[in-house]
This record gives C-alpha cells, sequence and structure tokens, in this order.
C-alpha cells in the first residue's frame, strides 16, 4: 500500500517520483508456498505431482465469485480438468497489486491544488506521467485491492498469460518425449496429447517447471474455452454448503480467548475513564486493555467479555462539532450557496455555452429539482471480526480485507514491530459491500493480542460496527433542464453538494486517522465523488459543479459508490423532463442516445422482456401527460459503469407497508461473461442491494452517534418482499467490464419513477419516502 513515509521515500510528487520509478524493479519473486510433490511454473500457478493444479488468488472472496472466475480464466487458458483445480488466498506480493484501482484512486493523494490544476489535466488522468508514477508506487508496496468492481478486468490478461505459459511448458516436455514439435499437442482436460498418446499434468509437472517460459506468449485464439465462459462449479460452493468454509469469525485455535471493545463517538474522542472496579465479579474475566481510542475487555468466552465492558461502563470525551442531522443539513445547504471557483465551489464538467440556453430570450422552458440523500450503512451481514496471536516476535493475523496489506501495515504500525513480522492469513467474507477497507479492527486486536499470550479473537457488536461504519455519503443535488418548444433538452445543469468521500476513503487507507483526514479534506474538490454524474445522453450545452461539504461524519466506499447519487438523479431527473415534455419516458431517453449503442440495446431490450407500456393506465392516460398518476406503475432507468451497461424496467405502488415493488426486469450488457450464473446471482444481489438502498439502509446523527443501532431498525426487505427479477444479458464479444456493483444504482430511480406512473408522486429523496433530514 501507499503510505505518507513511501511517498516521501519515492521523492515526493512531482518530478523526484517520476524519476524514481524508472529505478524500480519491475519482477517480483513469487512467494506463492509449496507442498511436498508440488512445483513452481510462475506467481499465479503451483501444480502436483498427483495432477492438483492450485491457483493463487489476492483478490477477497467476499460472495462475488471472484475465486471461481479467476481460477476459470486460468485453468481455461491451461487445459485443466476443472476436477482438480484448487485455489490459494495470498498476500504480500507485489504482481497482485491491483493497477486498474491504483490509478484510478492516485488522484486522491495528490495535493487538491494539483487535482484542481487545469494546466496539470493532462499529467494526472489515468493515463498521464504522475498518475502511472504513483501507481508503480502502489505497485511497489503491494496495492492488493478488491475495489471498483475490478478484479477481472485488471487480471485476466495476467491470468491467460500466466496459463498459456505453463501449457506451453508441459507441452514441451512431452513433445520432448514422443519427439515431436510441441505445436503439434493440444492440451485439455489436464492432460497434453498428442494424437493417441497423453501424458498427465502430473506427469510433467517437475520437468516442465525447470524451463523458461515462453516469450512472447502464445494465447488460445479465443478466452471463451472448455472452462471460462461456462457455467462450472463455484469452488467456494461446496464449503459453504457443507459448513466446512471458514470465514473471519469461524478461527479457533487452542487456548484462544476472546475480546470486546468500544470506542468513542465519531469524531475528535479519547477515552476519559471507566469503572475499573466495575467487571470485577464477572467470571472468565482475564485483562482489561485501555488506550486512549478505546476500550476492550479479554475474557474466556465472548459473553463474558462484552458483560464485563458494559460493566466497566466507559466514558468517552469529544472534542470538536459532533455529527448530527442538522448539522449535515447545514453543511450542504452552505456548501451548495457557493459558486464554482474561489468561493469554494469547482467545475467537475462543462460544455456548450450554458448561459445561453438558460437565458430568458433563448426561448427554452426551464425544468428544476432538488433531490437529497440521507447517509447509508453497509449492514453486511457478518460485522468486523479478526483474530490474532502475538508470539516469538511476529503476529499472525487471521482477517477478512479488500486492502489486506493495508491491514498488515495497521497492525505492524500500531505495536511498534516490522510489516514482515505481521503474518496474514485472509480469510472469506461475509459479504463487504466496501465495509472491509477499513481496517481499524487489525490496528486493535493486534494491541490486544501484544498485551496477552495466547490467541485472541475480536468481533466487533452489532452496535459497534455500525458506528465505527463509514456510510454512503449524503449529499444535495440542485438539477435544471432547459427545453425547447419540441421538448428538446437543450441544456443541463447539475449542482452537487457531497464530501469528498471518496478522497477521505483512500486516505483513511494511508494515514490511519479518520477525523483530521476529514477535517483536512472538507473543502476540497473530489473528483471521484462525482464520478457518474456526466450524463449518457447527448445534450450539447451542459455543467456539473460540485460543491464540497463537511458533514462531520467520515464516509466512504458503498455498493456503487458515487454513482448511486448520480444515477438517482440523473434519471430521476429525465424523467421529470420527459413528463414536462409530454414524452413517453422510453422515447425521450432514446431520442438521446447518440454514441451509446450498448445502451441503447439495453433500454430497448428490457423494454420488450419486461412488456414496456410507457406507463400508460388501463384507460390510457399517460403517466407523463396531464393530470399525472393513475398509469401502469411502470417505472423505467438506465446506467453505465465499470464497462458494463444496464437498463431496469420496474412495476411498484405506495402500499400499506410503504413501497410495494412486483417486479424487475433487467438488460445488461457487461461484455463477454466468465460464469454467466455467477454474473446473473451478481445483478440479481445488486438489484436487492439497491431496493434496500431505495426503501431503507439510512440512518440519523445524533450527538456523533447513529440512531440506529441495529438491522432490524434498517427497514431492510425481507425475503417474502423481494420482487420476481428477470435478468437477462446482451451476448457480447467485448471485454469483460464490472458486475457487482452495476444494478445497485440503477434500482431506486426505476421505482421512484414507477411511483410517479402510479400516483402522480415525484420522490426526490433517497430512501424514498423519507422526509429528508
Amino acid at each position: 500500500m501507499i503510505t505518507r513515509r513511501k511517498l516521501l521515500v519515492g521523492g515526493g510528487i512531482g518530478a523526484g517520483l517520476i524519476l524514481g520509478w524508472g529505478i524500480w524493479p519491475r519482477k517480483y519473486m513469487p512467494n506463492l508456498p509449496l507442498a511436498e510433490g508440488e512445483v513452481l511454473f510462475n506467481n499465479w500457478l503451483k501444480i502436483g505431482k498427483d495432477g492438483q493444479v492450485t491457483i493463487a488468488i489476492a483478490q477477497s472472496e467476499m460472495g462475488q465469485g471472484v475465486y471461481t472466475q479467476m481460477a476459470q480464466i486460468l485453468a481455461g487458458e491451461l487445459g485443466a480438468d476443472w476436477r482438480t483445480i484448487a485455489v490459494q488466498p495470498i498476500s504480500g506480493n507485489p504482481e497482485f497489486s491491483n493497477m486498474r484501482v491504483a490509478k484510478k484512486w492516485a488522484s486522491a493523494l495528490l495535493p487538491p491544488s494539483t487535482v484542481q490544476d487545469p494546466n496539470l489535466v493532462d499529467d494526472i488522468d489515468e493515463d498521464g506521467p504522475m498518475i502511472n508514477a504513483m501507481a508503480q508506487l502502489a505497485k511497489r508496496g503491494s496495492f492488493i485491492v478488491t475495489a471498483e468492481s475490478s478484479s477481472i478486468q485488471q487480471f485476466e490478461m495476467p491470468l491467460r498469460m500466466a496459463g498459456a505459459a505453463a501449457r506451453v511448458m508441459l507441452a514441451q516436455v512431452a513433445a520432448d518425449k514422443w519427439k515431436i514439435d510441441w505445436e503439434s499437442c493440444e492440451v485439455e482436460g489436464g492432460f497434453v496429447i498428442y494424437e493417441k498418446k497423453k501424458l498427465s499434468f502430473g506427469e510433467l509437472a517437475e520437468a516442465a517447471a525447470q524451463l523458461d517460459p515462453p516469450s512472447p506468449v502464445p494465447l488460445r485464439a479465443s478466452p471463451i474455452n472448455e472452462i471460462s465462459g461456462q457455467m462450472v462449479e463455484r469452488l467456494d460452493l461446496p464449503s459453504k454448503v457443507d459448513g466446512s468454509a471458514n470465514f473471519a469469525g469461524d478461527i479457533r485455535l487452542p487456548g484462544m480467548v476472546y475480546a470486546a471493545v468500544r470506542a468513542g463517538p465519531i469524531g475528535n474522542s479519547r477515552l476519559k475513564s471507566f469503572n475499573k472496579k466495575g467487571a470485577a465479579k464477572i467470571s472468565g474475566l482475564l485483562k482489561t486493555i485501555s488506550t486512549n481510542n478505546f476500550l476492550a475487555v479479554v475474557a474466556r468466552n465472548s459473553w463474558a467479555a462484552n458483560s464485563a465492558l458494559d460493566a466497566l461502563a466507559p466514558v468517552f470525551e469529544s472534542k470538536g462539532r459532533l455529527a448530527d442531522n442538522a448539522h449535515i443539513q447545514k453543511a450542504l445547504d452552505k456548501a451548495m450557496s457557493k459558486k464554482p471557483g474561489d468561493d469554494g465551489g469547482w467545475q467537475y464538467y462543462a460544455k456548450g455555452k450554458i448561459a445561453d440556453v438558460f437565458a430568458k430570450e433563448a426561448g427554452t422552458r426551464i425544468i428544476a429539482a432538488e433531490y437529497q440523500i440521507s447517509p447509508a450503512l453497509h449492514a453486511a451481514l457478518e460485522p468486523r471480526s479478526a483474530t490474532a496471536h502475538f508470539v516469538d516476535g511476529k503476529l499472525h493475523l487471521w482477517i477478512a480485507s479488500q486492502a489486506i496489506e493495508n491491514a498488515r501495515e495497521l497492525a505492524a504500525k500500531a505495536i511498534g514491530i516490522s510489516t514482515k513480522n505481521v503474518v496474514i492469513y485472509p480469510m472469506l467474507a461475509g459479504g463487504s459491500f466496501g465495509r472491509n477497507l477499513d481496517n481499524r479492527i487489525a490496528a486493535q486486536i493486534a494491541i490486544i493480542a501484544h498485551e496477552i499470550s495466547v490467541p485472541v479473537q475480536l468481533t466487533w457488536s452489532r452496535v459497534e460496527d455500525i458506528i465505527r461504519d463509514y456510510p454512503r455519503t449524503p449529499a444535495k443535488a440542485q438539477m435544471r433542464g432547459a427545453l425547447d418548444k419540441d421538448g428538446l433538452v437543450r441544456g443541463l445543469t447539475a449542482r452537487i453538494a457531497v464530501p469528498a468521500a471518496a478522497r477521505q476513503q483512500i486516505r483513511h487507507l494511508v494515514y490511519d486517522n479518520d477525523y483530521a483526514q476529514m477535517m483536512e479534506d472538507q473543502n476540497h474538490f473530489d473528483p471521484l465523488s462525482m464520478e457518474g454524474m456526466i450524463s449518457p445522453y447527448k445534450i450539447d450545452n451542459m455543467a456539473i459543479d460540485h460543491f464540497p461539504a463537511c458533514v462531520h461524519v467520515p464516509t466512504g466506499n458503498w455498493r456503487g459508490n458515487s454513482h448511486n447519487i448520480a444515477c438517482f438523479v440523473n434519471e430521476s431527473f429525465v424523467d421529470e423532463m420527459a413528463h414536462a415534455a409530454g414524452v413517453e419516458p422510453l422515447s425521450f431517453r432514446m431520442q438521446m442516445m447518440e454514441g451509446q449503442l450498448r445502451l441503447a440495446k439495453c433500454l430497448t431490450e428490457v423494454a420488450k422482456i419486461a412488456g414496456w407500456d410507457g406507463g400508460i393506465s388501463a384507460d390510457g392516460g399517460t403517466a407523463s401527460g396531464t393530470p399525472a398518476g393513475g398509469g401502469s406503475g411502470m417505472g423505467i432507468a438506465c446506467h453505465h459503469m465499470h464497462g458494463s451497461y444496464i437498463a431496469l424496467v420496474v412495476k411498484a405502488t405506495r402500499g400499506e407497508r410503504g413501497v410495494e415493488v412486483d417486479s424487475v426486469s433487467a438488460m445488461v450488457d457487461c461484455g463477454r461473461l466468465i460464469h454467466p450464473e455467477i454474473a446473473r446471482q451478481q445483478i440479481e444481489g445488486g438489484i436487492v442491494f439497491g431496493l434496500a438502498q431505495a426503501i431503507g439502509g439510512s440512518t440519523d446523527y445524533s450527538e456523533g452517534l447513529p440512531d440506529v443501532r441495529r438491522l432490524r431498525e434498517l427497514n431492510l426487505p425481507l425475503l417474502r418482499n423481494i420482487p420476481e427479477i428477470q435478468v437477462e444479458f446482451v451476448r457480447s464479444e467485448e471485454d469483460p467490464g464490472g458486475v457487482g456493483e452495476l444494478a445497485t444504482p440503477v434500482v431506486a430511480p426505476a421505482i421512484a419513477n414507477a411511483l410517479f406512473s402510479a400516483s402522480g408522486l415525484r420522490l426526490r429523496d433517497l430512501p424514498l419516502l423519507s422526509t429528508g433530514f
């Protein structure tokens, strides 16, 4: 991971950093451990004499199927038998660095003046020299991050290359035995084959591993083969079904004890006092550990630890303003009152002549709307958990993390040891949605383990997990559209008040002080927090402005990130403009689809499979006509992100229990599919997550604490309320795009548009039917 020290050692930001890049190593030795009978082919692959093929995976498996899909890519290119494939979690090797995310996030580590300087735009774009230099710095520090739906996009080619190189090496050994050219051999099903002769991988592996890999590496003609692109059995599924899979909270070690921890309200809080004698009578209590930031209790079981923590009754002292709803609203309003430029606002995007189309003499009709988004919790089913054992000067750490090397660094820093003395065991995660980018628990468990001599497990209570959450950022948006006499969109402006949320999240990983970073970044321009706001529609005149706000709630990545805000306001407002123009919502969108063939196809195809009726009622009335409402309750929305495209049609009404969604139909173009069923599951999961975003998942704040403390208080959708979901994919040979986050942003605006069709009520707040702050 990038650290403050590494930035300084690398020469700082600018010429020194770029010059230093040139002397850094480009190749890194494999660190995939070998068991008896196994031989190593490259960083990614080892093969046993029994034919077992093991593939190294550094990405976090959170239920998204990354173990299976990445293994499919390599195994398919290798020509392996899927029944012999296993995966092995690994960390600590720069070759597994996620350079795609490193480049994207690099701007958050640059000084604000650099990001905001138009003269440096060419240098700091994702292919500019400064961003490339910082990405190489990240790679050198093992930037192993699972985020931004990037795993397949980043690692498909390295995996194919690793599999192809091993395939050639195996074929060369077999060909030498048969006295033929290796190009004459076929490799499939775990065998090298020539006519009626065949040799297994196990028979060839030891000799093949001694050869130099081919250069260049000859890939198969197509990335689609007997394994990649097929619905093979998921590698993680059998152990999850029979209960043998180990998640972070499942670790059990000899002599292990249990810890509970409590920290103060959000902000600049410290532990002031606690009742040291309060827990004296609790059986099983072993040790109390206090720091400036938290109080921890170690006991023989988790019940005793939590009971003792309650009895100790810790008191925290907070300095500065505490998070509360009134301040969040005030901060957003204050930010929105500014203007782009020296006043504190920043122009994120502009084209055309906005002033001309919005002028009185332009003859355009001005449509305006304001939208508001509340903070939303991750609410992962598995609260944060970690196990550690400090022995012989080394810390052994079992943890599920989306930034595993950052967990190593925080743990090492917390107890003053070298990162080389932290041994990481990456664990499966039961969902995350960005939650596991937060590694503060690694520092806590390191401190606790350092104080005792036996293995210890720390699991945050649900209350602690929610209080410590970095939620989806609150935001406010003011939209204006200019329609001409024919109902065509001549201009569009968007003013977005939103904290520098992405910048804060990324800098948490480097500086590990959430309050200090929140205060430092409060007025900084953050292009990543505006990602997704540029409308996909052809609008000749457009301006999008960012107004940073300090809401005193440290915010973070949340499934879909800024696209949730962008898609909600864009697709809701497009529907509003369609109604004002008196045009059916699908037709209104399609007339602006110039240059967006993939998104246009998703829209037209989803209309077919959903039986789109334009929101028209049985008697012929239309939700986009006058009067509003009385329609069929169908709503439509579309979006694109991470190289993928989606369109949704939802049928919904407002019932006695609030929002009632009857059906959801989705058409998706995410390029070439690695595992069609996993892709479907990810879209379905994203739709359910988007449904949660639409009807709940949010919290108010009072005195530095979230008002919501339990899952049951979040108004999450229940299984009995999940609508019928239909997902279809566009057949595509384009490179794979991201899938895991794609469906979440588009659900809320589709539901809002459906409710407008049914009732004529335009809902502009998230969650829907809320009253804002």
